[in-house]
């Protein structure tokens, strides 16, 4: 009978991943008294925090705030960070099986899903990820392009992304310059000529995804007026009554109603909130996207208490040179671990990764957060997700399902092999190092902070310091 999870032989458990999920499962296993357990988190960057960095939009700083907590755990003396340390590339899962009891994947939903219409591959279609990566200074997005230039642009999908994207670019660049936006998207916005931003959903305002303080933040911006057609607001089926009894799609509907009752409004920058419509093709010219055609659309029950939409056969096009698509988030498989093509996860029950072939639970390793159950939720969805399966993962170490005898257990065998191998990996207090110099950037330019967008700058600066 092995020692593993006593006071000398800790139970030492690998996190893949930075992101919410993976520090409120790092949280929830350094909290519990039951097992001695030791953690060690790896990110891909070399900065943590996954989407609070790179996906919260730069005006949504008291969101940001919540790193407060996650630093709170980085510091704990059981806690180590690998940074710049991808999984597939610099290590590989049997790396991890070696070195570690057990293992969870915080991985997210790094791909978006495509729309699948004719058109969708002429120039100024792009991913609402790509955007909102860009502007946020994520390096893998530093480079994209953006053609502000136009005059009318298209979001498709009416979650909380597609309104941070809208509300980016509609918003007074002005308003945005001591955030922690992007310098060099700042100065592209600064450069905007978009007039008209056309918000598309494909079914009603009581389906719609985004939250009542994310719609009432674009209808308050003064930079543009939100605009609502009356006749697409009716709900004239039985289900979208139904759903009136839920709080927040109550508030949604009343204020889409408000919206409309207001018109035209008088400001030269609009945003057109549209229900009951989807796009069935890009159109262009000169290899560029010029036009949405869009059908609208009936809703039908679906057969399970909701509607779906349905195309009437009814269209119409609508300038746009310019298109986001927002319509979910799929994973990336990754070299040696399970993953779902359908849909677009780790295969998982319970947070209990299943083998991709015989659909049997492989022992020890585990799913959190988007990775686990696809992309829904807001951050602090996460907290109770991880914790689930925080909850399984010591229910199994209880009964000895963790790989007790792996053949490398030194908690210095992971330092040593990324050293052996040349990978520069960060540890906490080295993105500390960092994260001091960004702020210190930024409050040369009266920001909130001025980030390195590039792998390459973070590891020299930190070479410099």
């Amino acid at each position: 009978m092995t020692d593993r999870g006593s006071a000398s032989r800790p139970l030492r458990v690998a996190v893949v991943g930075s992101g919410p999920s993976g520090f409120y499962a790092a949280e929830a296993l350094l909290k519990q008294k039951e097992i001695p357990v030791r953690v060690d988190m790896f990110d891909r960057l070399p900065t943590p925090y996954g989407l609070v960095r790179g996906g919260v939009a730069p005006d949504h700083q008291k969101i940001k705030s919540v790193t407060v907590v996650y630093e709170k755990i980085a510091v704990m003396p059981e806690f180590r960070f690998f940074g710049n340390v991808k999984l597939g590339r610099d290590i590989q899962a049997a790396d991890l099986r070696r070195r570690y009891g057990q293992i969870v994947y915080a991985v997210g939903n790094e791909s978006d899903r495509r729309l699948g219409i004719p058109g969708e591959d002429l120039a100024g279609n792009h991913s609402a990820t790509a955007f909102v990566g860009w502007y946020n200074g994520h390096p893998d997005y530093r480079e994209e392009s953006f053609d502000l230039s136009c005059e009318s642009a298209a979001v498709i999908g009416i979650g909380n992304v597609a309104m941070d994207v809208t509300r980016i670019l509609a918003q007074d660049p002005e308003k945005l310059k001591s955030t922690d936006i992007a310098g060099y998207a700042l100065e592209a916005l600064r450069k905007s000529r978009i007039k008209t931003i056309y918000l598309l959903g494909r079914r009603g305002p009581a389906q719609a995804a985004y939250s009542p303080a994310e719609i009432q933040e674009i209808g308050h911006l003064e930079s543009a007026d939100l605009v609502v057609n009356p006749k697409e607001i009716e709900l004239g089926d039985e289900a979208s009554k139904a759903a009136l009894s839920d709080l927040e799609t109550k508030k949604n509907v009343e204020y889409a109603a408000c919206r409309a009752r207001l018109g035209e409004g008088s400001r030269e920058r609009k945003v057109r909130l549209r229900f009951c419509v989807s796009p069935v093709e890009a159109l262009g010219a000169d290899g560029k996207v010029k036009a949405l055609k869009l059908e609208k659309n009936a809703l039908v029950p679906d057969g399970k208490g909701g509607v779906s939409a349905k195309g009437t056969g009814q269209y119409e096009t609508i300038p746009a040179g310019l298109v986001f698509r927002s319509v979910g988030y799929r994973g990336i498989p990754i070299p040696g671990v399970p993953f779902d093509e359908k849909s677009g996860k780790i295969p998982n029950k319970d947070g209990r990764v299943l083998d991709s072939a015989s659909g049997q639970v492989l022992p020890a390793e585990y799913a959190v957060g988007w990775a686990k159950r696809g992309p829904s939720g807001l951050i602090g969805t996460n907290r109770a997700d991880s914790v689930a399966t925080v909850k399984a993962m010591l229910e199994d170490a209880a009964k000895g399902l963790f790989k007790a005898e792996a053949p490398d257990s030194d908690p210095e065998a992971m330092p040593r092999l990324l050293l052996e191998r040349g990978v520069r990996f960060i540890d906490f207090p080295s993105w500390k190092v960092l994260d001091k110099l960004e702020v210190e950037n930024g409050s040369r330019q009266r920001k909130i902070r001025e980030k390195f967008t590039r792998v390459e700058d973070m590891l020299q600066a930190l070479k410099s310091a």
